[in-house]
């Protein structure tokens, strides 16, 4: 564990967990000490975590779930405040591509689906677990989003759209939660090796981006009871916070 950050006695929730940037992230804050409740679809990819966190000393709940059961982000809530009265970091990490495609052949269907994962289910997410992370004295949230909410891109319409929406969330939050210990602050990762970067970019050389135990090890920080920042953007790649503002 690269980062002195200490999160002892401190639970995390990770949407996510089970591949990609989420997986390790979810690593990286049970090295720290966190209690990490690893939230995933692929309950193959889930044990493979808890594997890993507990043979490094870690301690892991596994929650197995599809974000498109509302109900069951709600029962999680209630989960979480039986057990442990509060929550402190965390990381909204779970979200789809969609497809690549003109914005008048994307299918009804598919439009749905990714504003229901990447949007509603965030928010559902978020008002399950806002008053457990009011509860702790540092609660850190951290909200994947993407620079295709800014360069809105040619062909990357529902994408770029759920994750615009995304980035309002978390200044809307933050601006209620301002005099609060809560820090909500949103990620840009960049280009990083995964597999919805494939599915986006099928020729691309998967080597030539970082990968993501890198990316997740610059995020880190943002779950430190010593942020100060919130309502801003972490850009990876930049590795500092940036404002938001409308492209000139």
């Amino acid at each position: 564990m690269p980062h002195s950050i200490d999160l002892s006695g401190r639970t995390a929730l990770v949407t996510g967990a089970s591949r990609g940037i989420g997986y390790f992230l979810a690593k990286d804050l049970a090295a720290a000490g966190a209690h990490v409740i690893a939230v995933a679809r692929t309950i193959g990819g889930l044990e493979e975590l808890d594997d890993e966190i507990k043979a490094a000393g870690g301690e892991a709940t596994l929650v197995p779930l599809d974000l498109t059961d509302m109900s069951g982000i709600d029962r999680m809530g209630g989960a979480i405040h039986e057990r442990w009265g509060k929550l402190d970091i965390l990381v909204a990490n779970a979200g789809i591509l969609g497809v690549i495609s003109p914005i008048g052949h994307v299918e009804a269907k598919t439009f749905e689906k990714v504003m229901e994962i990447n949007v509603t289910a965030t928010w559902r997410l978020i008002r399950a677990v806002d008053p457990l992370l009011r509860a702790s004295d540092a609660g850190r949230a951290i909200v994947m989003s993407s620079g295709a909410a800014h360069s809105a891109r040619a062909f990357w319409a529902p994408y770029a759209a759920s994750k615009a929406a995304i980035e309002a969330l978390v200044r809307s939050w933050a601006h209620e939660t301002e005099n609060m210990p809560l820090r909500v602050n949103a990620v840009n990762p960049g280009a990083t090796r995964t597999a919805m970067r494939a599915q986006a970019m099928p020729g691309e050389d998967p080597q030539t981006l970082p990968h993501p135990s890198e990316v997740a090890e610059k995020i880190m920080p943002l779950a430190s009871p010593a942020l100060t920042e919130t309502g801003l953007i972490f850009d990876v790649r930049k590795d500092r916070f940036v404002h938001y503002r409308m492209p000139e």
